[in-house]
Order: C-alpha cells, then sequence, then structure tokens
C-alpha cells in the first residue's frame, strides 16, 4: 500500500503483513476505522486513520498502543521512532467514498481532473459518485434570481476534494 514511505531495510516485515497490521485491529471499540494515510520522515511515522462512525480521542488511544506495540516487536523502525496517529481533519483531502458518505451534508471544494473548482454542500455520495450542490445568484435585470446548481462527478473525475467550514 505505502512501501515507498518506509527503508528498505526494514519496509519487508512491514510490506508483508501491513494489511493484516491496521486491517484486523482487536476489539470492538475500533470497529469501522480505516487506514487513509502514512507519512514517513526521518524518525517520524503518522499515521491518518478514519472511522465511519467518528474518531475519539479513545479509539486513536487504543490503536496507537495497538500499533506501537506491533512495531516494537517486529522491529520495523529500530528503537528510535516516533509514531503520531490521528484523525485526517478537515485540511487533508477525501480519498475514500466511505469518507465522503461520512461528510453528506457538509460543504465540500472540489478540483476535478480538467482543473475546474467548485464549492458546495455535498448532497450525496456512494461507491461510485459524489453529487455536490450549491446556488448561483443570476441578474435579471434588476432582479437576482437564485438559481441551484448540481454536479454529478465519478471518483475518477475528481483530483482533490476537503471539506470546507461555512461561517
Amino acid at each position: 500500500m505505502f512501501p515507498f514511505l518506509f527503508p528498505k531495510t526494514t519496509a519487508y516485515g512491514y510490506r508483508k503483513h501491513r494489511k493484516s497490521v491496521v486491517g484486523e485491529i482487536p476489539g470492538r471499540k475500533l470497529y469501522g476505522l480505516f487506514l487513509v494515510d502514512i507519512e514517513r520522515s526521518a524518525k517520524k511515522i503518522a499515521v491518518f486513520v478514519d472511522s465511519d462512525s467518528g474518531m475519539t480521542f479513545q479509539k486513536c488511544q487504543q490503536l496507537s498502543r495497538y500499533l506501537e506495540g506491533i512495531f516494537d516487536e517486529k522491529n520495523w523502525f529500530g528503537d528510535d521512532y516516533i509514531l503520531e496517529l490521528s484523525s485526517p481533519g478537515i485540511t487533508r483531502p477525501l480519498r475514500f467514498a466511505r469518507q465522503y458518505v461520512k461528510n453528506i451534508g457538509r460543504w465540500i471544494s472540489v478540483e476535478t481532473t480538467d482543473g475546474s473548482m467548485y464549492k458546495g454542500m455535498l448532497s450525496d455520495a456512494d461507491e461510485e459518485k459524489i453529487t455536490v450542490k450549491w446556488e448561483e445568484i443570476k441578474k435579471e435585470g434588476k432582479k437576482k434570481i437564485k438559481e441551484e446548481k448540481v454536479l454529478i462527478l465519478e471518483y475518477n473525475q475528481i483530483k482533490e476534494a476537503k471539506i470546507q467550514i461555512k461561517i
């Protein structure tokens, strides 16, 4: 999944078992967690996870302890590493259909593969596509008319999408 993030000296063990390490998280309290991204710098391993039911401090804490135990036992990163575990937050792009589904009803910005930019409310999402709605105001003479716009995008048309805070 992310073999290029780990040095060749330690990557083999991790690559061989990565799906079972993050995929088979024990305990019903952690049900529904899924891996979003992993970033690695010199000594820091940042793991971003999300949950269909929302992330909590307790879920992050339990998963962090679980992963530290495995990393220490397997010695994939040596003794001197820093594990940071968190939810992706609103600054990170959405990567999986289940993240879109979880965020239905929230405001989103979408950049398409053709370079177009859209901002609106994520009104629907499934395994194949998303629907974004917004209003545009048009002038007809002295009147302002609100017109609802609807955009349906398949995931392969999305270059990047992020949740937006609407104030």
